[in-house]
């Protein structure tokens, strides 16, 4: 596995993964930081368009990403984090809505906590699932921003 990392608005991001296909895409200032492995081997020069959309994105100039992605994970999880990426940019639902979604309405809580363990924030749009009652509520990454990615996307705070 190879490691860089990255600054940007929300703090420095880990990205993770093996040759070009993004394995992990983590918040380090956030609620769950990742400790680098000893087996995993630091480039800076890798993901360098996982990282340009990562920019453009933060500009306000990208709305949805473009990433070889590998999503290692149970086959509920994986369910889960593919409807998160059907979810538009700008757009939020509820943990309800997104088991609806996928066809599990009596699963929410469990939709919850496989949200709650994608692996590659801000790409795989966890940050777009709000509570039934249109409040902010658990995420990795801290309610901050998540407030902050939601202002973002919504044209109300360009974060460069």
């Amino acid at each position: 596995m190879i490691y860089t990392t990255v600054d940007s608005p929300i703090g420095e991001l880990l990205l993770l993964g093996e040759g070009d296909v993004l394995h992990g895409l983590y918040m380090q200032d956030g609620l769950r930081p990742i400790r680098v492995q000893a087996t995993w081997q630091r480039d800076d020069n890798a993901f360098a368009e996982v990282r340009q959309q990562l920019d453009e994105y933060f500009a306000g100039a990208r709305t949805d990403f473009d990433v070889q992605m590998h999503l290692e994970g149970g086959a509920f999880q994986r369910t889960v984090w593919h409807a998160l990426t059907e979810i538009p940019y700008g757009e939020t639902i509820s943990y309800g809505e997104l088991a609806r979604r996928i066809q599990r309405p009596d699963l929410a809580r469990a939709v919850g906590t496989a949200n709650g363990q994608n692996p590659i924030a801000v790409i795989v749009p966890c940050h777009r699932v709000i509570g039934s009652n249109g409040k902010l509520v658990g995420y990795g990454g801290g309610l901050d921003n998540k407030r902050r990615l939601l202002e973002l996307e919504s044209g109300v705070l360009p974060l460069v």
